[in-house]
């Protein structure tokens, strides 16, 4: 058996302020903007990198759906972004204005910081140590 986790669906309040953050500061690439109706599009941005996952940016289209933007895992870390190079990638974001909310620290498994998303989303950016 082989399977894998493709994609993972961030609600969002906007697809186009979604992209352009994801992009411009996050540095990740627009796989695919295709339009599916007047108010829903499949849209899926990924970071550099060799992994396949994608999130799947999804606009909120309900008020059940609105109230969990920026908040889909009741406050704790949801998402973990790993590098190769955790100076590089945390000095890049500082510079691009990216919300860090815990400041990097040397952990047994690497070098670890949260930051937030434009919603509020709080990631791990994480270079993993190589001796683990």
């Amino acid at each position: 058996m082989n399977q894998q986790i493709a994609h993972i669906a961030l609600v969002v309040n906007n697809y186009d302020e979604a992209i352009k953050f994801y992009t411009e500061k996050l540095n990740f690439t627009l796989i695919e903007d295709t339009k599916l109706s007047e108010t829903k599009r499949w849209v899926m941005v990924k970071p550099s990198g060799e992994g396949q996952c994608c999130l799947l940016l999804a606009q909120a289209a309900s008020e059940e759906q609105k109230s969990r933007v920026g908040n889909q895992t009741g406050g704790r870390v949801f998402l973990f972004l790993y590098t190769d190079d955790f100076w590089r990638d945390y000095n890049t974001m500082q510079e691009k204005k990216i919300n860090f909310v815990r400041p990097p620290v040397t952990e047994s498994y690497g070098t670890v910081a949260v930051f937030e998303d434009l919603y509020g989303n709080l990631w791990d950016l994480i270079e993993p140590s190589k001796n683990p």
